[in-house]
Protein backbone atom coordinates (compact mmCIF):
# COMPACT_ATOMS: atom_id res chain seq x y z
CA UNK A 1 0.00 0.00 0.00
CA UNK A 2 1.65 3.25 -1.09
CA UNK A 3 -0.34 6.02 1.03
CA UNK A 4 -0.41 10.03 1.07
CA UNK A 5 -0.41 11.58 4.06
CA UNK A 6 -1.05 15.45 4.17
CA UNK A 7 -0.51 18.11 6.67
CA UNK A 8 1.56 15.70 8.94
CA UNK A 9 3.59 19.15 9.28
CA UNK A 10 1.71 22.17 9.67
CA UNK A 11 3.01 26.10 7.86
CA UNK A 12 4.50 26.99 10.89
CA UNK A 13 6.43 23.98 11.20
CA UNK A 14 7.55 23.64 8.07
CA UNK A 15 8.99 27.01 8.35
CA UNK A 16 10.73 26.53 11.35
CA UNK A 17 12.62 23.41 9.93
CA UNK A 18 13.35 25.40 6.67
CA UNK A 19 15.37 28.04 8.42
CA UNK A 20 17.01 24.88 11.00
CA UNK A 21 17.72 22.84 7.52
CA UNK A 22 19.50 26.29 5.86
CA UNK A 23 21.62 26.43 8.97
CA UNK A 24 23.00 22.70 9.09
CA UNK A 25 26.14 21.09 8.04
CA UNK A 26 24.85 18.50 5.49
CA UNK A 27 27.58 15.71 4.36
CA UNK A 28 28.24 12.66 1.81
CA UNK A 29 24.48 10.82 1.68
CA UNK A 30 26.28 7.46 0.76
CA UNK A 31 27.01 8.19 5.02
CA UNK A 32 23.88 5.70 5.81
CA UNK A 33 23.81 4.04 2.60
CA UNK A 34 24.15 0.15 2.52
CA UNK A 35 26.60 -1.48 0.07
CA UNK A 36 24.37 -1.61 -3.21
CA UNK A 37 22.46 1.66 -2.61
CA UNK A 38 25.58 3.46 -2.11
CA UNK A 39 26.72 2.70 -5.87
CA UNK A 40 23.01 4.54 -6.89
CA UNK A 41 23.19 7.33 -4.41
CA UNK A 42 24.00 11.18 -4.88
CA UNK A 43 22.53 13.62 -2.34
CA UNK A 44 23.63 15.09 0.68
CA UNK A 45 22.64 14.63 4.43
CA UNK A 46 22.56 15.83 7.65
CA UNK A 47 24.48 13.28 9.60
CA UNK A 48 23.16 11.42 12.04
CA UNK A 49 22.82 12.53 15.99
CA UNK A 50 23.72 16.38 14.33
CA UNK A 51 21.32 18.73 16.89
CA UNK A 52 19.55 19.81 14.25
CA UNK A 53 18.56 16.56 13.01
CA UNK A 54 17.75 15.45 16.85
CA UNK A 55 15.37 18.69 16.98
CA UNK A 56 13.63 18.26 13.92
CA UNK A 57 12.95 14.13 14.47
CA UNK A 58 11.40 15.13 17.81
CA UNK A 59 9.11 17.28 16.01
CA UNK A 60 8.35 14.95 13.29
CA UNK A 61 7.61 11.80 15.91
CA UNK A 62 5.73 13.84 18.02
CA UNK A 63 3.95 14.93 14.93
CA UNK A 64 3.16 11.31 13.71
CA UNK A 65 2.57 10.12 17.59
CA UNK A 66 -0.91 12.59 16.76
CA UNK A 67 -1.65 11.86 13.73
CA UNK A 68 -4.50 9.25 12.88
CA UNK A 69 -4.05 8.37 9.60
CA UNK A 70 -0.36 7.36 9.93
CA UNK A 71 -1.01 5.72 13.12
CA UNK A 72 -3.74 3.17 11.88
CA UNK A 73 -2.12 3.05 8.38
CA UNK A 74 1.40 2.19 9.57
CA UNK A 75 0.63 0.46 13.29
CA UNK A 76 3.90 1.65 14.26
CA UNK A 77 6.04 -0.42 16.58
CA UNK A 78 9.56 1.37 16.61
CA UNK A 79 10.17 4.69 13.99
CA UNK A 80 13.90 4.75 12.95
CA UNK A 81 15.30 8.58 14.16
CA UNK A 82 14.30 11.02 10.86
CA UNK A 83 17.07 11.77 8.51
CA UNK A 84 17.17 14.69 5.96
CA UNK A 85 18.42 14.78 2.66
CA UNK A 86 18.32 17.23 -0.31
CA UNK A 87 18.86 17.05 -3.83
CA UNK A 88 20.06 19.55 -6.46
CA UNK A 89 22.40 20.33 -9.64
CA UNK A 90 21.35 16.84 -11.15
CA UNK A 91 21.91 14.58 -7.92
CA UNK A 92 19.44 12.02 -7.79
CA UNK A 93 19.47 8.40 -6.18
CA UNK A 94 19.16 5.03 -8.70
CA UNK A 95 16.64 2.32 -8.62
CA UNK A 96 17.54 0.41 -4.94
CA UNK A 97 15.85 -1.02 -2.05
CA UNK A 98 16.07 -0.07 1.82
CA UNK A 99 18.00 -2.55 4.02
CA UNK A 100 15.99 -4.54 5.95
CA UNK A 101 17.67 -4.30 9.32
CA UNK A 102 18.71 -0.77 10.62
CA UNK A 103 20.82 -0.45 13.58
CA UNK A 104 19.29 2.89 15.49
CA UNK A 105 22.77 5.17 16.02
CA UNK A 106 23.79 4.90 19.90
CA UNK A 107 21.40 2.14 20.90
CA UNK A 108 21.93 -1.29 21.28
CA UNK A 109 18.55 -1.50 19.08
CA UNK A 110 17.68 -2.16 15.45
CA UNK A 111 14.48 -2.02 13.82
CA UNK A 112 12.93 -4.33 10.78
CA UNK A 113 11.91 -1.86 8.08
CA UNK A 114 8.47 -2.74 7.07
CA UNK A 115 7.85 0.91 5.89
CA UNK A 116 9.38 3.23 4.13
CA UNK A 117 8.60 7.68 4.57
CA UNK A 118 9.17 10.43 3.30
CA UNK A 119 8.17 14.13 4.62
CA UNK A 120 8.55 17.06 2.19
CA UNK A 121 9.99 20.22 2.99
CA UNK A 122 10.48 21.83 -0.52
CA UNK A 123 7.35 22.76 -2.05
CA UNK A 124 6.97 20.95 -5.74
CA UNK A 125 7.10 24.27 -7.58
CA UNK A 126 10.61 24.92 -6.17
CA UNK A 127 12.47 22.41 -8.45
CA UNK A 128 11.93 20.45 -10.96
CA UNK A 129 12.78 16.82 -11.10
CA UNK A 130 12.93 15.28 -8.05
CA UNK A 131 10.07 12.71 -7.86
CA UNK A 132 9.99 9.76 -5.79
CA UNK A 133 9.01 6.91 -7.84
CA UNK A 134 7.71 3.99 -6.36
CA UNK A 135 7.58 0.16 -8.29
CA UNK A 136 4.64 -1.46 -6.91
CA UNK A 137 1.79 -4.00 -8.28
CA UNK A 138 0.17 -0.92 -10.11
CA UNK A 139 3.34 0.23 -12.07
CA UNK A 140 5.20 2.62 -11.34
CA UNK A 141 4.23 5.59 -9.10
CA UNK A 142 5.88 8.85 -8.87
CA UNK A 143 5.56 10.92 -6.07
CA UNK A 144 6.11 14.82 -5.01
CA UNK A 145 4.41 16.43 -2.49
CA UNK A 146 3.69 19.64 -1.20
CA UNK A 147 5.84 20.95 2.02
CA UNK A 148 4.72 19.47 5.42
CA UNK A 149 2.94 15.73 3.27
CA UNK A 150 4.34 12.60 3.96
CA UNK A 151 4.47 9.86 1.72
CA UNK A 152 4.04 5.74 2.50
CA UNK A 153 5.22 2.72 1.18
CA UNK A 154 6.32 -0.89 1.79
CA UNK A 155 10.03 -1.17 1.80
CA UNK A 156 10.11 -3.54 0.10
CA UNK A 157 9.57 -1.71 -3.00
CA UNK A 158 12.06 -1.02 -5.25
CA UNK A 159 11.78 3.06 -5.86
CA UNK A 160 14.39 5.56 -6.81
CA UNK A 161 14.59 9.35 -6.85
CA UNK A 162 14.96 11.64 -10.52
CA UNK A 163 17.37 13.58 -11.21
CA UNK A 164 16.89 17.68 -9.68
CA UNK A 165 17.63 19.57 -12.70
CA UNK A 166 15.95 22.94 -11.02
CA UNK A 167 16.42 24.20 -7.15
CA UNK A 168 16.76 21.97 -4.14
CA UNK A 169 14.40 18.84 -2.94
CA UNK A 170 14.31 18.99 0.95
CA UNK A 171 12.94 15.80 2.34
CA UNK A 172 13.03 13.99 5.74
CA UNK A 173 13.33 10.39 4.99
CA UNK A 174 13.14 7.15 8.04
CA UNK A 175 11.60 3.58 8.60
CA UNK A 176 8.75 1.94 10.41
CA UNK A 177 8.93 -1.65 12.00
CA UNK A 178 5.39 -2.38 12.22
CA UNK A 179 3.08 -4.43 14.74
CA UNK A 180 2.05 -6.05 11.83
CA UNK A 181 4.91 -6.72 9.08
CA UNK A 182 2.89 -8.13 6.56
CA UNK A 183 1.77 -5.65 3.80
CA UNK A 184 -1.55 -6.99 3.01
CA UNK A 185 -2.66 -7.89 6.59
CA UNK A 186 -1.78 -3.98 7.17
CA UNK A 187 -3.89 -2.54 4.08
CA UNK A 188 -6.45 -4.63 5.29
CA UNK A 189 -6.60 -3.32 8.83
CA UNK A 190 -6.19 0.03 7.67
CA UNK A 191 -9.12 -0.51 5.35
CA UNK A 192 -11.31 -1.92 8.24
CA UNK A 193 -10.79 0.75 10.74
CA UNK A 194 -11.23 3.23 8.35
CA UNK A 195 -14.91 1.97 7.34
CA UNK A 196 -15.66 1.29 10.85
CA UNK A 197 -15.01 5.37 11.29
CA UNK A 198 -17.06 6.07 8.52
CA UNK A 199 -19.89 4.22 9.68
CA UNK A 200 -19.79 5.06 13.04
CA UNK A 201 -19.37 9.09 11.76
CA UNK A 202 -21.98 8.96 8.98
CA UNK A 203 -24.73 6.86 10.74
CA UNK A 204 -23.84 8.13 14.68
CA UNK A 205 -27.37 7.69 15.99
CA UNK A 206 -28.94 4.60 13.77
CA UNK A 207 -28.95 1.79 16.41
CA UNK A 208 -28.47 -0.75 13.49
CA UNK A 209 -25.12 0.50 12.10
CA UNK A 210 -23.69 1.29 15.90
CA UNK A 211 -24.40 -2.28 16.59
CA UNK A 212 -22.21 -3.15 13.33
CA UNK A 213 -19.43 -0.68 14.33
CA UNK A 214 -18.94 -2.46 17.32
CA UNK A 215 -18.68 -5.71 15.67
CA UNK A 216 -16.86 -4.75 12.63
CA UNK A 217 -14.34 -3.49 15.92
CA UNK A 218 -14.19 -6.57 17.29
CA UNK A 219 -13.45 -8.12 14.07
CA UNK A 220 -10.47 -5.58 13.67
CA UNK A 221 -8.93 -6.43 17.07
CA UNK A 222 -9.41 -10.23 16.85
CA UNK A 223 -7.65 -9.88 13.17
CA UNK A 224 -4.58 -7.13 15.16
CA UNK A 225 -4.63 -9.70 18.07
CA UNK A 226 -3.59 -13.14 15.37
CA UNK A 227 -1.55 -10.81 13.14
CA UNK A 228 0.72 -8.09 15.67
CA UNK A 229 4.38 -9.13 17.04
CA UNK A 230 5.15 -7.04 19.63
Amino acid sequence: MLLTIPEVLNGDQVKQARQLLDQADWVDGKVTAGHQSAKAKDNVQIPEGHPIAAQLGEMILGALGRHSVFLSAALPLRVFPPLFNRYSGGQSFGTHVDNAIRQVPGTAHRIRTDLSATLFFAGPEEYDGGELCVEDTYGVQRVKLPPGYLVLYPSTSLHHVTPVTRGARVCSFFWIQSMVRDDGHRSLLFDLDLSVQRLSRDLAGNATAEQTAVQLTGVYHNLLRQWAEL
